[in-house]
């Protein structure tokens, strides 16, 4: 199993913009088929030091994982964070 994870700090840091941020990556559970579990949560410190949501999600492969990139859901998401996040931590990749 591949595990990637996903650090956001966004634009706007405000708890309605975090929570539709948030929601938006949660949408693609159940629409892309390779995604087997997805989980995001959103940062309760809000230190400046903290990211606003982290991105959690597992697939069979990495095979799986790259359709999952290109996936028309994800690239939506892409998409919509690309405008919103000010900055984003180097993801992992990681066998689980």
């Amino acid at each position: 199993m591949i595990t990637h994870v996903v650090f956001f700090k966004l634009k706007d840091r405000s708890p309605e913009s975090v929570e539709q941020a948030r929601a938006k990556l949660q949408n693609m559970e159940g629409k892309i088929s390779e995604l087997l579990h997805i989980e995001v949560g959103a940062d309760v410190i809000h230190s400046e030091r903290s990211y606003d949501l982290v991105l959690i999600t597992k697939f069979n492969s990495l095979e799986d994982l790259k359709a999952y990139n290109v996936h028309p859901v994800h690239q939506d998401v892409l998409a919509y964070m690309g405008e919103a996040k000010d900055g984003v931590a180097p993801c992992v990749d990681f066998e689980s």
